[in-house]
C-alpha cells in the first residue's frame, strides 16, 4: 500500500521504520514523529558504532530487542537489522528526495559537525576534511553513491511485506504536509504546529 503526503494512514501505528539516504533527514523525522506521537525513537548509528567508530558487537543483540518491543521508530537501515524490523513494522516512511536536496543538506551538515567537533555516538566525531578525498564511504560521497540503492530496498520490502503502508514523500514540503496532515490527525491534543525538517 504505497500513501503519499496527504493520505490517512489506515491505523495508528506503533512500529515506524524510516528509510532514505544517508543525509535525507531520517533522525529529524524520526524525532519528529517521537514527540509527534509518543513513541520511543531509537537511532541504529548509535547502536551501531561504538567508540573510535567500531561496530559495536552487541548490534544485533541490541536490533533484536528493539524489534520485539511493542512501541518504536527507528531506521530501516544496515544489512543485518533490516530482517529483524522489517516483520515488525506497522509502517514504513520513504523519504525519497532528490539527490540535488540531499547533498544540500548533508554538505552544510557535515562541515558544521567537523567544524563544532559535535560528538555523534559514543564520543565519535566527523573525520577530518581530507577524508572526503582519501574515503570512497566519506558520508557525502556515500549518500551520493548510494541514493539510488533506497528505491530497490523499498521495493524488496514491498514484496516481502505486501501489507505494509508505505508513504512516500519527495520534498521537504511534502514531509512538512505529511506531518501536519495525517500524523497531525493522530497525535493526541494539538499537533498541528508546523515541522520542518533537518539536515539529519
Amino acid at each position: 500500500m504505497l500513501l503519499g503526503p496527504s493520505d490517512p494512514l489506515p491505523v495508528r501505528p506503533r512500529r515506524i521504520l524510516v528509510t532514505g539516504c544517508s543525509g535525507a533527514g531520517k533522525s529529524t523525522l524520526g524525532r519528529s514523529l517521537e514527540t509527534r506521537l509518543g513513541l520511543p525513537y531509537i537511532e541504529l548509528d548509535g547502536l551501531y558504532h561504538g567508540p573510535g567508530w567500531v561496530p559495536r558487537p552487541e548490534f544485533a543483540a541490541d536490533v533484536a530487542a528493539l524489534a520485539a518491543g511493542e512501541e518504536w521508530i527507528t531506521e530501516y537501515g544496515y544489512s543485518l537489522a533490516r530482517p529483524l524490523v522489517l516483520p515488525r513494522a506497522e509502517l514504513l516512511v520513504w523519504l525519497d528526495l532528490p539527490r540535488a536536496t540531499v547533498m544540500r543538506q548533508v554538505v552544510p551538515r557535515t562541515v558544521a559537525r567537523r567544524v563544532r567537533r559535535q560528538e555523534l555516538w559514543n564520543g565519535n566525531v566527523e573525520p577530518p576534511f581530507r577524508e572526503f578525498l582519501t574515503d570512497p564511504d566519506h558520508i557525502v560521497r556515500w549518500a551520493w553513491r548510494t541514493h539510488g540503492e533506497v528505491a530497490v530496498r523499498v521495493a524488496q520490502a514491498r514484496e516481502r511485506r505486501p501489507a505494509l503502508p508505505v508513504v512516500r514523500l519527495r520534498s521537504r514540503r511534502e514531509v512538512r504536509r505529511w506531518l501536519g496532515g495525517p500524523v497531525a490527525a493522530l497525535a493526541p491534543g494539538d499537533a498541528r504546529t508546523t515541522e520542518h525538517t533537518g539536515n539529519h
